[in-house]
């Protein structure tokens, strides 16, 4: 069965809603795995792959099924096998992050070798730990400040009064699927110094900091800004941030001009106090 797939149509299906990053992963793990939606007893494959691996191939497979027009016969699989989802309990992830804990200062070293070592990036690598964007998201909203700064447009983006930036009008970027992201404050000197860097991409990036000798960790230091953030706001607070929460609880609970200014000031000390701390 797999020999009569479309399998242009499906990576363009692909394409047609996601990033072509995920698109090309979704379609590659797709092309490994979708053996499962036809073989019996191959979907116990699935079972012993590492946590990642295994919601990467069962997201391909649930993106082929609805391509293909049998979501349900998957669905079915699932239950049959007992899949899961999940990376484990609620108990197993906070168990795995006690013991894992990553000392603050090794982190803030981390940031300070790669501006260092590569010092094209020290702009951006100042913009995502001020702001504790995804990687991903990060990139898109800092070549989006230097796209709109050069067609005189950034104020459809940047509120230069409450010096926030409003992700939520740019929901294709922002606002997609269980990755989201409303708004993120920046004060007007880093603004100024996003606006002046030529525009990047997340591989550009990752290959520079490869090539130096350095380990990814973009993750580590969103999970920094949030913990430092725990100074001056409360959980709620650093969950709208950083995107974890409906857009319409954001819009019933959280867009509120006077509120907004309280929120701007306690996050820009604290991103103030990590520039502090990773300056070079």
């Amino acid at each position: 069965m797999l020999e009569r797939v479309d399998w242009a149509g499906f990576r363009r299906w692909l394409l047609a809603t996601h990033r072509p990053e995920w698109a090309g992963r979704l379609y590659c793990a797709a092309r490994k795995y979708g053996v499962v939606l036809w073989v019996p007893g191959e979907a116990s494959r699935l079972t012993v792959l590492p946590p990642t691996t295994r919601r990467l191939a069962m997201s391909s497979l649930s993106n082929l099924s609805k391509f293909l027009g049998f979501y349900n016969s998957w669905k079915n699989i699932i239950a049959d096998t007992g899949l899961k989802w999940s990376n484990g309990s609620s108990e197993d992830m906070v168990i795995d992050r006690l013991t894992r804990v990553r000392d603050p200062d090794e982190v803030i070293a981390w940031v300070r070798s790669v501006k260092e070592m590569v010092p094209s990036l020290s702009t951006f690598m100042d913009f995502a730990a001020f702001t504790g964007l995804r990687f991903v998201e990060a990139v898109n909203s800092f070549n989006l400040i230097v796209k709109l700064d050069h067609t005189e447009n950034l104020r459809e983006y940047y509120d230069i009064k409450q010096e926030i930036l409003g992700h939520y009008r740019f929901r294709d970027l922002f606002v997609r699927g269980s990755k989201k992201v409303f708004v993120s404050f920046v004060s007007k000197n880093l603004l100024d110094a996003v606006k002046g860097c030529p525009n990047t991409s997340r591989n550009a990036i990752q290959k520079r900091i490869r090539k130096a000798g350095i380990r990814l960790r973009f993750g580590d230091v969103r999970e920094y800004w949030a913990t430092t953030m725990t100074k001056t706001l409360q959980q709620p607070e650093i969950d709208f941030l950083q995107g974890r929460i409906s857009t319409s609880v954001f819009m019933r609970h959280y867009f509120n001009p006077a509120w907004i200014k309280d929120l701007k000031d306690r996050t820009l000390k604290a991103a103030d106090d990590i520039l502090g701390e990773i300056g070079v």
